[in-house]
Order: C-alpha cells, then structure tokens, then sequence
C-alpha cells in the first residue's frame, strides 16, 4: 500500500496512478456505479488541490490496483 497521496502536490506518477485507477473503475464496476467513481476520481485528479481528507480516495485507488480487472459488459 502506497502512502497516502498528496493531492497539494501531485507529482505525474500520482497523478498517472489516480487516472488509471478512475478508467479501471469504469471497468470493474460497469453501469452507473463504475461511471460514478471514475468521475470521482478524475475529478479529485483536477480538483483534488482544493479539498483534503483523502484518505478514502487512496484506500479506493489502491483496491482498483489490487484486483484484476473483468472484461466490462458495458461495451
């Protein structure tokens, strides 16, 4: 498990890991549930400088990390 991120400052490895984490989500989790984490964390990606506590969102990005990804029906 990664140390929790700073999204003060992000640096392009973070970054890269948060954005990747947002696609795999659409993945694991296909329908409005994948779509709505995604967009979470894309949106912690651009915003995540102006907001704190991420701990959840470090606890979420290294879950989607940890599993295999399923083939989405969603497709």
């Amino acid at each position: 498990m990664e140390p929790e991120m700073n999204f003060l400052r992000m640096d392009r490895h973070q970054r890269m890991r948060l954005r990747t984490a947002a696609f795999r989500a659409a993945q694991v989790y296909p329908g409005p549930v994948g779509e709505l984490l995604c967009r979470e964390l894309l949106g912690c990606g651009v915003f995540g400088h102006r907001f704190g506590g991420w701990a959840l969102v470090t606890r979420l990005t290294d879950h989607l990390w940890s599993g295999p990804v399923a083939p989405s029906k969603a497709a």
